[in-house]
């Protein structure tokens, strides 16, 4: 067990530029690697930004020439901004680290967090973040005027959302009854040290994520607690609830480090 301290770096109008919020992961990094202050989570909004993880295909990216700041973390193509709660633990874990484990954890701390809202989320086997489930695909509503088993996503791989009409946006995927990710997560590990984190969409304009192709995924969508709540909610009714679950999950994991199998003779 470690202490973890969080640091609520700004909100609101005083929403943090994502630079300046990248240069102070760079900088508590380099301290808790020299173990100069303890495990930290630097709690944010930020202004409008996109930023691509290092996965991110060209064609994922807004058709309008809109810029992206590419950053060091795994993943995709996502959208931060007002109304979004950004989560950036900054801990240590022992090496070699087991990078699926902590995205467990950030996922878990999430889930426990919608639920004491009311929420019930989970996770989807293959994709990274927090989902609020949707309906069985044969009892969603048609798209287009089409049955479902003419639906465009599930035949073209190359099936771009942002060119075919609203009904396909991802921000309507909870109209559509469809899986829809509620929380983003991209991570990385220097030096056995984690940077980057979560987002948690609270009660954004979900809208900013109908010009990408958010976390590369073309077949879901994105979900808001306010949305799926159906009342108003913020994040400073969020951030203790969030800190609660963070602090009991990272602070009490029984930290390993991740096996490596070893090749047989």
């Amino acid at each position: 067990m470690s202490d973890l301290r969080f640091v609520r770096m700004g909100f609101g109008a005083d929403a943090v530029d994502y630079q300046e919020a990248w240069d102070e992961q760079r900088r508590v990094h380099a301290a808790r690697f020299a173990d100069e202050v303890p495990d930290t989570v630097i709690l944010l909004e930020h202004p409008p930004v996109y930023t691509a993880g290092r996965r991110t295909e060209d064609s994922e990216r807004p058709l309008d020439g809109t810029p992206v700041i590419d950053v060091d973390r795994g993943g995709k193509i996502t959208w931060h901004g007002p109304g979004q709660l950004v989560g950036y633990p900054i801990q240590k874990l022992p090496r070699p680290v087991d990078v699926v484990a902590h995205v467990r954890r950030l996922e878990e701390a999430i889930i426990r967090a919608c639920a004491e809202f009311g929420l019930e989320t989970t996770r989807v086997e293959g994709r990274s973040g927090v989902w609020v489930l949707g309906d069985p695909v044969e009892q969603r509503p048609a798209l287009g005027g089409l049955s479902l088993d003419f639906d465009p996503r599930l035949q073209d791989e190359e099936f771009d959302p942002r060119l075919n009409g609203p009904e396909y946006a991802p921000s309507n995927a909870g109209q559509r009854r469809e899986d829809r990710k509620i929380a983003q997560i991209g991570i990385r590990v220097a030096k056995g040290v984690t940077m980057h984190g979560f987002s948690f969409n609270v009660n954004p304009d979900m809208k900013w994520f109908d010009r990408i192709i958010p976390c590369g995924i073309r077949d879901a969508g994105v979900a808001s607690l306010a949305a799926e709540l159906g009342r108003d909610i913020t994040i400073e009714e969020v951030l203790p609830v969030i800190e609660k679950h963070l602090k009991d999950i990272l602070e009490n994991a029984d930290l390993k480090p991740r096996e490596i199998e070893k090749a047989s003779a």
